[in-house]
């Protein structure tokens, strides 16, 4: 199952072998049975640094500029990027992820606007009206990296079906979206508090069948193991969303 964790996923492909150094990045992960009151745990939270300064195009903006990466001259012309610079490099990345293939029984697409993310939310969870959740900061002054207590019992969120979305790199912002038919997630909201009193509300994933996983899937240079062999849980960073069909 493919993941992209907003601005861990460059982190995430470049710890892609089973013995490089992991970086603090990856602290997102933890297993089921971390999820108690009074859990102390260090954790990486981090959005798109360009987050804040973009947003999602109307349906009608989106639909009038291609989204093609056979079209990548004309939009590096369109955005006044080289084809050289790394702004080009990382369109044309997230062009051609958005462009594979699902696979496995994964539903996958890449959002360019509000529009469209909704409808697919709606297709794939079968509801009018999805609930989406995301991880919150509560404080102005963020320290991206630091040790959390679980201040309460994490309440987990009813949710027979999921769908999550993460940002891509683009001039504008574009969700990749994907769910797995027939997989069970376990969601939970989480209250934690940091060491300088920062609090989050955060939002945690558990996959409770990993045996499709790549071997070599960073969780598992985390947290260790193999696929199948236990759930996997991480928290959702703040740029990210989770559709549930809950209501």
């Amino acid at each position: 199952m493919l993941y992209c964790f907003s601005s861990a996923q460059k982190i995430i492909e470049e710890n892609g072998g089973a013995h490089r150094e992991l970086d603090p990045a990856l602290n997102v992960f933890f297993r089921v049975n971390d999820l108690y009151l009074g859990k102390k745990m260090m954790i990486y939270f981090a959005g798109n640094d360009n987050f804040a300064h973009t947003r999602l195009l109307s349906r009608d903006e989106a639909d009038s500029i291609h989204f093609s990466s056979s079209k990548l001259p004309y939009l590096l012309d369109f955005f006044k990027f080289s084809k050289e610079s790394p702004q080009a490099k990382a369109m044309e990345t997230t062009l051609k992820q958005c462009e594979l293939k699902s696979k496995g029984g994964e539903i996958k697409f890449c959002a360019t606007s509000l529009e469209s993310m909704l409808d697919m939310a709606r297709g794939v969870l079968g509801v009018v009206k999805p609930k989406v959740l995301t991880t919150k900061i509560l404080n102005s002054n963020h320290t991206l990296f630091q040790r959390y207590t679980f201040m309460e019992k994490p309440m987990e969120i009813y949710a027979p079906k999921m769908m999550a979305c993460h940002t891509m790199a683009y001039p504008y912002l574009v969700y990749y979206c994907h769910g797995q038919k027939g997989h069970f997630n376990r969601v939970f909201k989480i209250a934690l508090r940091g060491e300088n009193g920062e609090r989050v509300e955060g939002v945690g994933i558990c996959h409770m069948d990993t045996s499709t996983w790549d071997p070599d899937h960073v969780a598992f240079q985390v947290l260790g193991g193999q696929p199948g062999s236990s759930p996997v849980c991480h928290f959702l960073p703040v740029d990210n969303l989770v559709w549930l069909s809950s209501t």
